[in-house]
């Protein structure tokens, strides 16, 4: 996958680009909005990444402009205005995602593969939805029977991760690799935690429990 990186802050655009190399991705940078939008211009990207506050040409206005010229290429904003008003403004302007500075790398690298598939068949998933449990990827809130649930950071984090694996066992070491991006086992009842968190939250109160412990295995959300 090609990818254009349109950042300023030239150390975060090496890390940036050095990761998703490693991930098999081609990319290709720009240090300010102006030269982002000609790299944009000549074509072949499958993802662009982009910072909001820029340089010469800020991210919003470099999306606007793309998008009146008719390029679709799907956009992933980054931005540490995190705000609801500022990642529906991110939206409005022509994103399709949005991530909140500082952010997990296996989360920039897992959106914007998503990114690339949804441009694939055709649409772009802002919401995920199992059985009466709705989460918007945007808003970043939470429903259940049209009641809000309230989630910490890492609480939604981990309903994403079960919600998108719904009715499979989820195992420790998924949650932990995925979730907390540990590659080891630090043997603290972290998983344990925010499991009874969660259940409590998503689950408490209604007549059906979603958030299910599989023996030996691990957990499963059912719809």
């Amino acid at each position: 996958m090609r990818i254009l990186i349109v950042e300023d802050d030239l150390e975060a655009s090496d890390a940036m680009a050095r990761g998703l190399a490693d991930a098999g991705h081609d990319c290709d940078r720009a240090a300010d909005g102006e030269a982002g939008l000609d790299a944009a211009r000549k074509g072949g990207f499958d993802v662009m990444i982009v910072d909001r506050m820029m340089p010469r040409l800020d991210g919003i206005s470099l999306v606007e402009t793309l998008r009146r010229e008719g390029d679709q290429t799907p956009v992933l904003f980054l931005s540490a205005l995190g705000e609801v008003n500022d990642r529906v403004t991110g939206l409005k302007a022509g994103g399709d995602d949005y991530l909140v500075k500082p952010y997990a790398f296996l989360e920039l690298i897992a959106r914007v593969e998503a990114l690339a598939r949804r441009r694939e068949t055709g649409s772009v998933q802002t919401v995920l939805k199992v059985g009466d449990l709705e989460m918007d990827l945007i808003g970043r809130t939470v429903h259940r029977q049209g009641q809000e649930i309230d989630l910490q950071p890492r609480e939604f984090q981990l309903l994403e991760f079960m919600m998108r694996h719904a009715g499979q066992s989820v195992t420790r070491t998924m949650l932990l690799e995925k979730v907390w991006e540990y590659h080891f086992d630090p043997q603290t009842n972290v998983i344990d935690v925010h499991i009874s968190r969660l259940r409590s939250k998503i689950d408490k109160g209604f007549e059906r429990a979603m958030l299910q412990t599989v023996r030996g295995a691990g957990y499963r959300l059912e719809g």
